[in-house]
């Protein structure tokens, strides 16, 4: 059995397969739930924080670490 549609697209030329390409995607965004404002916001300021805490976790150990090289290498 031979899939027409598929050698349709084929058939199309690489403009016309580039063409397709947009459509879909642009068909694809128009189902996307975007966030409001306000939830925008919300996950913003969560990643900010985290990513704050996760310096700080990650400077203190590195302190911790330096510290105890020089005590042990002098």
């Amino acid at each position: 059995m031979i899939d027409e549609k598929h050698d349709t697209e084929v058939a199309k030329g690489i403009f016309g397969r580039i063409g397709l390409f947009y459509r879909q995607v642009l068909s694809e965004l128009r189902k996307v739930v975007w966030p409001t404002r306000n939830q925008l916001t919300t996950y913003t300021a969560v990643v900010l924080v985290f990513v704050g805490f996760i310096i700080a976790v990650v400077s203190i150990l590195d302190l911790a670490l330096t510290k105890i090289v020089f005590w042990i290498f002098g």
